[in-house]
């Protein structure tokens, strides 16, 4: 008996040390938050777990989502034997060692779920390390992700499982984990009414970084003084809005930034420009894509956004941050609001085309220089005055005050 008793006491201690988001992890597929277009009447999870089959999948979704919680409960339902590994800390050699145990319980008439957390972090090679035993189902392997699997697998795993996107948890789904919070400890959160509207826009869409952040009001907040907004920034330290200099993040907000500048909304541009800065874009990039902008997109509707765009670039080189991302945003206001005009962007490609098509034509004769003898015998420059009559006749298409700026020896008097 005294023995049990240390036995449970260790147990108890040990699971007051666990995380508050482990020890609220959900238990069953009702506990779960969000993900009704997954888990939902006719969702793709929903029928397999009706149908007691689990088949091979890629979770795609932000961090603090549900997917290992996910891969958790599917298991259970197929009555499977849960591996999880971290592509950050496995190589090859692991999951050799995985497979083998795979097989051996299969000897035995067990199946292995294997959940690979980060599995874009796996190179090519260890990607391909999963085909066989995908196929022959040694183990039925459910991935995670937050890059798009489009890019980040190969081809030929990809074609193996079925891509489910799991959405970041709105603003219904992350009260409800609050109130589970209470429900859990037994009493309601230390803040003031504007703090609690507060705590779900500092979690960001992430439903474990919410709890991580209870979590720290519950140890640090003193209950008989509720924090204000201000208190509970103080407290947090809010983190950056999620953004990734080199992954899908990236191309996707400079993409939402490049769209509102095209539809002339000043206000969403400057949104996605601060999203980017926040997130720790270079603004060196931005500006690299308002000097396109300002070609591609004004054009000749306003030539002068070129020059906007290349003097707040100069700007920022002289500046630096954080006072030359002033000058990033009035290139952004001025592009946004100038007329849009493409001809110059079509008028290239279209001559490329031409160039490409037409091969290595050479030049009119008439239009060419005779500096020697030999060229004008054999017809260089000749027929050039039905050149310039053409040029006359286009530069005859402006008044007289703007025929004044266009003097051209070479046109014949």
């Amino acid at each position: 008996m005294q023995l049990r008793a240390v036995v449970s006491e260790s147990a108890r201690s040990q699971s007051l040390h666990r995380p508050l988001a482990d020890r609220l992890r959900p238990a069953t597929f009702e506990e779960v938050v969000g993900q009704q277009h997954l888990l939902g009447e006719d969702g793709p999870l929903r029928r397999m777990i009706d149908s007691g089959r689990i088949m091979p999948l890629v979770f795609w979704g932000p961090p603090g989502s549900g997917k290992t919680t996910l891969a958790r409960l599917l298991a259970g339902v197929g009555g499977l034997h849960f591996e999880q590994i971290s592509a950050i800390f496995s190589g090859v050699s692991d999951l050799k060692k995985i497979f083998a145990q795979a097989r051996e319980r299969g000897r035995e008439g067990a199946s292995t779920l294997l959940f690979v957390d980060e599995i874009h972090r796996f190179n090519r090679s260890q990607q391909d390390s999963f085909l066989p035993v995908v196929e022959d189902g040694t183990v039925v392997l459910i991935g995670a992700t937050t890059e798009n699997p489009s890019f980040e697998l190969n081809g030929a795993l990809l074609s193996r499982l079925k891509v489910l996107i799991v959405d970041r948890l709105d603003e219904a789904a992350l009260k409800h984990l609050i109130a589970r919070v209470e429900r859990h400890i037994g009493r309601t959160l230390p803040l003031t009414k504007a703090a609690r509207r507060l705590l779900p826009d500092l979690a960001d869409g992430d439903g474990r970084y919410l709890i991580n952040i209870i979590e720290s009001i519950i140890e640090l907040a003193v209950p008989e003084r509720p924090l204000d907004a201000d208190a509970l920034l103080r407290l947090i330290q809010k983190r950056a809005p999620a953004h990734d200099r080199a992954g899908e993040s990236h191309y996707n907000l400079i993409s939402a930034l490049h769209k509102s500048m095209r539809a002339s909304d000043v206000d969403a541009s400057l949104y996605w420009l601060a999203r980017m800065l926040a997130g720790g874009e270079d603004p060196k990039y931005i500006l690299r894509r308002l000097v396109r902008f300002a070609s591609e997109d004004v054009g000749l509707a306003d030539p002068n956004a070129l020059v906007q765009a290349l003097a707040a670039r100069d700007a920022y080189q002289y500046l630096g941050s954080p006072e030359g991302e002033l000058a990033v945003a009035q290139a952004i206001v001025y592009l946004s609001s100038a007329p849009k005009s493409n001809a110059l962007y079509v008028a290239e490609k279209a001559a490329g085309v031409a160039a490409r098509r037409h091969g290595s034509l050479p030049p009119p004769a008439n239009i060419l220089n005779a500096p020697t003898r030999l060229m004008k015998d054999i017809g260089y420059g000749q027929g050039g005055a039905r050149f310039f009559d053409l040029l006359r006749r286009i530069v005859g298409l402006f008044n007289e005050k703007e025929r004044e700026i266009w003097p051209n020896p070479a046109f014949p008097q």
